[in-house]
């Protein structure tokens, strides 16, 4: 796939502009030698080494999903080469094509975080670029409801926070007035989020890619970003075909394919992105932070004529996310999740290769259908069945006080030109646009 893609890339590169004609020589020499250096390696013995391609370029983004494509179209906006290094066969495999594919306000993050700066701002991006590029979306609000007394102070707590980040359109609810609103609810009190919503998110991924392609991003797939080495002040990254990491043990050196130098990397690489920084030989561990996961579980609601409810549902948040909510796709489809389940044991190579069990136990439902009933008490038995799960790239383990959204860049690693991405879960789809445009602005 790496060879594929550099002669793409020196295909692509074909206009008559000084700059484009620089790029697509540095391609077309960078695609002869590697070829040159294969070929050489087969013809002798197994055990002979062989210099490894090696080039500078502009700008590399590790990841495709919805962040990674964002920052690669804010870049190419502002007149950067782009490259992007994916390692599945197309974009959005990961965390963001297994979501709740939820627009959140900003309502639940301590002020002045990452987590509510960006999703304040964020949404306001994404409703305005779903408007003007006709992406599938629907504002439909969003209802966080206690269903017992107790839980009345956690509302409380919730709505000051939405107020202090400053969302507007929360409201406080008596629960009879929700329940007017809507007639399946049970509940003793509710916040009314009016700007909440929801969004085809492959449309707006799909969007994102083209417009960065317009502006000659380069997108390159089935390969991996397998680690990489600090020298003097650069930071030059191995790249090897995703599919040669199939026979790799865990415990042996991988060689790299492919060397480059770019002048910025952005490592967005989602679940993988703390994995891959600690292969940055010369990266202090210390600055990475550790990885958790956890599961989260979707069932779809069946044997129902219509859909029970207009708005999105909320429970109070739970340890590790915000509760199995109702959530509503843009066909009328009613979906309850995610549950959390923690994983351990995961490895780089399973990281890098998105290698998650993605499977949803039916089983699982007995612990929704108590769950769900607290709040819509009519639901019946055997309407669950199981719909997908995903997985968040999480900063903070079981019973631990959520972390917010970590990016860093030289005044926190030492290292010019590299940006980490850490811990980019939900809202990261509503965020998305506005992390884009602060690394932009910020790092260029």
């Amino acid at each position: 796939m790496l060879k594929k893609t550099i002669h793409t890339l020196e295909q692509k590169f074909t206009s008559s502009s000084s700059r484009t004609c620089d790029v697509h020589m540095k391609w077309n020499n960078l695609f002869r030698n590697w070829v040159r250096n294969l070929s050489s390696n087969t013809q002798n013995d197994t055990t002979t080494s062989y210099s490894v391609p090696r080039e500078k370029v502009d700008c590399i983004v590790i990841g495709a999903g919805v962040v990674g494509i964002a920052v690669a179209r804010a870049l190419a906006l502002k007149g950067r080469e782009v490259i992007v290094i994916e390692s599945a066969p197309s974009f959005g495999n990961g965390t963001s094509s297994r979501n709740s594919e939820v627009v959140h306000a900003g309502i639940y993050y301590p002020r002045h975080s990452f987590k509510a700066t960006f999703c304040v701002r964020g949404r306001e991006m994404l409703y305005k670029y779903c408007s003007e590029h006709d992406i599938p979306h629907e504002q439909t609000g969003k209802l966080i409801v206690a269903t017992r007394s107790s839980e009345i102070p956690k509302l409380n707590d919730i709505l000051n926070r939405g107020i202090q980040n400053g969302v507007d359109g929360l409201k406080m609810m008596e629960g009879v007035d929700a329940m007017k609103m809507e007639p399946e609810l049970q509940c003793v009190k509710a916040i009314l989020s009016s700007l909440s919503g929801i969004v085809d998110s492959h449309s707006l991924m799909l969007s994102l890619v083209g417009e960065a392609e317009n502006n000659r991003t380069i997108f390159t797939y089935n390969s991996t970003v397998i680690g990489g080495h600090i020298d003097g002040n650069e930071i030059s990254l191995h790249i090897s075909e995703t599919k040669s990491l199939k026979e790799w043990n865990g415990t042996s050196i991988l060689q790299p394919e492919l060397v480059l130098v770019p002048k910025l990397v952005v490592n967005s690489a989602g679940l993988s992105a703390p994995a891959l920084a600690k292969r940055f030989t010369g990266l202090q561990n210390r600055v990475v932070p550790p990885a958790y996961y956890a599961r989260g579980c979707y069932f779809t609601l069946s044997n129902t004529k219509a859909a029970p409810f207009k708005h999105l549902i909320y429970p109070i948040p739970e340890d590790g996310g915000l509760g199995v909510h109702v959530t509503l796709d843009l066909n009328g489809q009613v979906k309850f999740g995610p549950d959390v389940e923690w994983i351990d044991g995961v490895d780089d190579i399973s990281s890098f290769q998105n290698e998650f069990d993605y499977s949803v136990n039916a089983n699982r439902a007995e612990k929704f259908y108590p769950e769900i009933r607290k709040y819509y008490p009519n639901l019946k038995d055997g309407s669950l069945e199981p719909g997908y799960s995903g997985i968040r790239p999480k900063l903070s383990g079981p019973y631990q006080s959520p972390v917010d959204f970590v990016i860093q860049g030289e005044d926190i690693h030492g290292v010019s030109g590299l940006i980490n991405l850490f811990g980019i879960e939900s809202p990261g789809l509503t965020s998305s646009l506005a992390i884009a445009d602060f690394i932009s602005t910020k790092f260029l």
